[in-house]
């Protein structure tokens, strides 16, 4: 189940499943009116949860945070089905804070993520981030067959770009503004997002002949991630909660930028990799000279970014899905 309208619906028809789709609506920062409008949308959303779930019938109800959960979880609850959260981040946002009340469980992430859920001492249990298991696929295949997979050279080092399915803007246009000086010392996979793509393409077509082979644009990638992740010696992105899996599943060093209107969701993140030494930390609105001289350090000091790889392999949790399964699993016998 998943929100009207929302990315998930793309997602999960992709991978050939059936998803159900309902009203939803934040209230957290919105003016009255708006506020009003979001509680109208919760509410249509609640009466057809309660439809869904009364003719699936669920053994179980998985979730993972977001406004449109909250209607789902209250009618499961109300239905007595059991309910198990996913915290992929380190901080729960509004909906997982509220919803943990109605759970027999919540799995998290990282350790650190339990601190916010002291109140109820036994709700958490560690399972690490589930990542597809193509990553590691690609990772036994190793960087050289990843790279001949997606027309790299192995002359160069590979820079990793991904803004996510949209894009972060203030990411693509500090890499582009000295895009020339970036190409000179590596190839760069660039994962622009959708929005900036036609100005990108133009960037591409302005750089000089003997560039343009090291640039590799894409607006979104798919069935590629993996190989993408696999074929980089260092990655640049926003600080969702996949780097906490992804990265260290392939073991690949990163410069995150927390998104800056994420409270401090993407921030905690970042830390959690940056403690470990797997990840350096860069803000938002200092990016400019700061972003290219980092990169440009990074590849040049491979002692350096080995250290970083080993720490970030380090962390890596090959588990995690089979672990969440399993308490999918432990939580839908618990039905009363």
């Amino acid at each position: 189940m998943g929100s009207r309208g929302g990315m998930e619906q793309a997602l999960v028809e992709r991978a050939g499943l059936k998803i159900e789709t309902i009203p939803a609506a934040g209230l957290r920062g919105k003016n009255p009116a708006a506020a009003l409008a979001g509680l109208w949308q919760l509410s249509r959303g609640y009466g057809q949860s309660r439809q869904i779930i009364n003719r699936f019938r669920p053994d179980v109800l998985f979730v993972t945070g977001g406004y449109v959960c909250v209607p789902v979880t209250l009618a499961a609850r109300l239905a007595g089905v059991p309910v198990i959260i996913y915290l992929p981040d380190i901080e729960p946002g509004w909906a997982i804070k509220f919803l943990a009340r109605f759970a027999q469980r919540v799995a998290v992430t990282s350790p650190d993520a339990q601190q916010f859920f002291a109140a109820r001492p036994g709700l958490t249990v560690v399972t690490g981030y589930p990542v597809q298991a193509d990553l590691f696929t690609w990772r036994e295949a190793g960087q050289a067959a990843a790279r001949r997979q997606l027309g790299l050279s192995d002359e160069l080092p590979v820079l990793l770009v991904f803004g996510g399915s949209r894009g972060a803007r203030s990411i693509n246009r500090a890499l582009t503004s000295q895009l020339e000086d970036y190409l000179r010392v590596c190839q760069v996979l660039h994962v622009s997002g959708t929005l900036d793509e036609a100005d990108m393409r133009a960037r591409q077509a302005a750089l000089p002949a003997d560039l343009q082979g090291r640039y590799h644009l894409w607006p979104y990638i798919h069935e590629e991630k993996a190989a993408a992740l696999v074929a980089a010696d260092l990655m640049v992105a926003r600080a969702g909660a996949s780097v906490m899996g992804e990265l260290p599943a392939v073991g690949l060093p990163g410069i995150l930028v927390p998104y800056p209107y994420a409270g401090a969701h993407q921030t905690l993140n970042a830390q959690y990799l940056a403690r470990q030494q797997a990840a350096i930390i860069l803000d938002n609105a200092d990016l400019g000279e700061q972003l290219k001289t980092t990169i440009l350090d990074l590849l040049a000091d491979k002692a350096r970014l080995a250290a970083m790889r080993t720490a970030s392999a380090g962390l890596a949790q090959p588990e995690a899905a089979a672990r969440l399964a399993q308490q999918i699993v432990e939580v839908s016998h618990a039905r009363s």
